[in-house]
Parts: structure tokens; C-alpha cells; sequence
């Protein structure tokens, strides 16, 4: 039996040959012959979190050495990483450019508006990383940018800090899912915490828009991570998604990804965007499933050998079940899976110019 990731890319690397021989043919009418410069390449910006930069599926990029190394923790089979590597074998008329400023961590406003000082375990300096400016910036959006990619929200939402107390309160019997519909005074319920991501959404892709005026814009939405069933996971199990609750993991998929995902993708309906779903290709791939046929990795799991085995204020090490801390993120089946989705819009997007 092949394997998934190689089952994956054989199919999207099918589906991209046939858009890059229609493109190709488009722009070879469409274009004038001899023009030069940036006018030679496409321009494409990838931005998000730690759900676009990998962390760890694969090789840091940049690599351990290299001056330019930020905490971000982007890694070479991050699903930008696999499109660009596709766009290359198989050019939409013209070769494309990939500036991936994505980061662990990063919240919505780091898209456009903050600075953020990167979390990176891996290696940081002795007196930590230093702060990075917002990704348009970094990224260097303008009049030049032909695709912006945009994998945010999770972090803003805070949905890590949500599974952790459901973690908490399901290791003694207790519902995470009453704790966010009826928090103790000063903390936001669920839908507060849903209602203040759309604001921040639209407020965010009006500045992307803002600095690529002549960009096609693509918001990317999150896995399955969850069970489509709660009790289909094994509340022993660290590798899927320990203690929480079978009722707290319906809810969470429900009231928490969900209706993030909902929130994304009514926000980029707004501004006239292409909302990428990769959700519904992933039901059936999620934590509580076993090795191979998983693409997200439980709460330890399965990751390089740069990544620790704990994360300080998260779990107990990973490391005396033999596996490292990998939160609930995606692996390199599931950035694949992404990258096939992703990649299909980029292409058709870029039709469209």
C-alpha cells in the first residue's frame, strides 16, 4: 500500500499538471513577449501560524546555522513549502516566487498591525529571540503581489489555551465546555471569543488588502483535528487527545473549530476572497485516528528530532512515551493534504488575473 503522503502528492501533482497546461497556454496569449523584471515571476506571500509555518514536519527553514534564523519555525514540508515545490515542477505560465513570513503563535494582529516576539524551543539564543515586525511588512506586500495566503485565527481565538483547560478540567471530571459558556467574571465566553475574532479578521484583511491592492487574496481554514465522533478517542491516550471529556471534544469540534472555521470563511465571502477549505477533506484524518492514517498528531506525537518532547506549561513530557510534544497540529500527511488545496486555488486564482 502507498503511502498516504505519496498517495496525496501523486494526485495533486495530477490535478496541478492539468491547470498549469491551461494557464500556460492562457499566459502565452495573454502576456507580451520580452517583458522583464518582476513581470517575469509571479509574487506570492504566504501568512499565518504555526498550522502554516509546519513547526515540525520538517527541516527549519531557515536552516540551523543560518544568520536569518527568527523562532518562527517554518519547515520545508509546511504545506507552502510542498505548493512552491509543485509551482516549480509545473509553472502557471510563469514561475512564482514564495515569501513565507508565517510564524508560530502568531495572532491575528501579527498579520498586519504587532510585532511578535517568536516562542521558538528550538535552539533560541541565550537571551531569546528578538521581536519581528508585522508578516505584511516583513513580507513586503505592494502594487507587485499577485497571491496572499492567510492561515490565521486559531491563536486569537486561543483555541490552545481552550484545549488546555479542557484538558485540566476533564482530568478531574469536569466540562470545559460549561467553563467557556458561563466563564467566572473577567474571562469571555465562547461566542465573545468568536464574536471579537471577526472583528479582528475583517479588520486585518482590509489592511492585506490595503498593502496588495492588486493581490488575489486566500484565506486558508483549519483541519478536521477533532473526531466527527468524541468517543471515537481514547481517553488514556496522550497520543490522541488524553483526558478531555468525550462531550468536551463534541463541543470543541462543534462551538470552537467549527465555528472559527464558519467565521473565516463568512469574513473572506465579505471582502469577495477565496476561502480555502481544507476541513471537509480532512474528516477521518484527525487526532484520535492511529499512526499512518492520521494527519494531525495528538497531544505527543510524531515529529523531527529538532522538536522537544515537552513544551513548558502544556503537558508532561512526551518523552516517557517515547514521542515529542506536538500540541494537536497537523503532520506532513496533513500539510499534503493542505498543500494539494492550496495549491488548486493559487492556480486558479492566478487564471483569474
Amino acid at each position: 500500500m502507498r503511502h498516504p503522503v505519496s498517495l496525496l502528492r501523486t494526485r495533486a501533482r495530477a490535478r496541478a499538471l492539468a491547470l498549469a497546461v491551461g494557464l500556460a497556454l492562457a499566459a502565452s496569449t495573454l502576456l507580451p513577449s520580452g517583458s522583464a523584471g518582476a513581470a517575469d515571476q509571479y509574487e506570492w506571500a504566504a501568512l499565518g501560524d504555526s498550522y502554516t509555518a509546519g513547526i515540525f514536519v520538517g527541516d527549519p527553514r531557515p536552516a540551523f546555522g543560518d544568520a536569518s534564523r527568527d523562532g518562527c519555525d517554518r519547515t520545508t514540508n509546511a504545506y507552502p513549502d510542498v505548493v512552491e515545490r509543485e509551482l516549480a515542477e509545473f509553472p502557471p505560465g510563469k514561475p512564482v516566487r514564495l515569501t513565507d513570513v508565517s510564524c508560530g503563535a502568531a495572532t491575528i494582529a501579527h498579520i498586519a498591525d504587532d510585532q511578535q516576539t517568536p516562542l521558538s524551543p528550538v535552539r533560541p539564543p541565550a537571551d531569546g529571540w528578538p521581536a519581528v515586525d508585522p508578516q505584511t511588512r516583513r513580507a513586503e506586500l505592494g502594487d507587485q503581489t499577485d497571491i496572499v495566503t492567510v492561515g490565521i485565527g486559531g491563536n486569537s481565538l486561543s483555541f490552545g489555551e481552550i484545549l488546555l483547560k479542557c484538558l485540566e478540567q476533564g482530568s478531574t471530571g469536569k466540562s470545559c465546555r460549561e467553563h467557556y459558556t458561563n466563564p467566572p467574571e473577567g474571562e469571555e465566553t465562547i461566542q465573545d471569543k468568536l464574536a471579537r475574532v471577526q472583528d479582528e479578521y475583517i479588520e486585518m484583511l482590509a489592511k492585506v488588502h490595503q498593502a496588495a491592492p492588486n493581490a488575489k487574496v486566500i484565506t486558508v481554514g483549519y483541519p478536521a483535528v477533532l473526531p466527527e465522533t468524541g468517543s471515537d478517542c481514547d481517553r488514556l491516550s496522550l497520543t490522541e487527545l488524553g483526558p478531555i471529556t468525550h462531550a468536551d471534544v463534541d463541543w470543541l469540534r462543534e462551538s470552537v473549530l467549527k465555528q472559527l472555521n464558519s467565521t473565516i470563511q463568512r469574513v473572506t465571502n465579505f471582502f469577495g476572497d477565496r476561502y480555502t477549505d481544507v476541513y471537509s477533506s480532512s474528516i477521518g484524518h484527525d487526532a484520535c485516528r492511529p499512526a499512518g492514517t492520521k494527519w494531525v498528531e495528538g497531544l505527543c506525537g510524531d515529529a523531527a528530532d529538532h522538536w522537544p518532547a515537552n513544551l513548558p506549561g502544556t503537558l508532561p513530557s512526551c518523552a516517557t512515551i517515547g514521542k515529542r510534544a506536538t500540541v494537536v497540529h497537523p503532520n506532513a500527511a496533513g500539510h499534503a493534504n493542505t498543500a494539494a488545496h492550496v495549491e488548486r486555488v493559487i492556480r486558479i486564482s492566478l487564471l483569474e488575473r
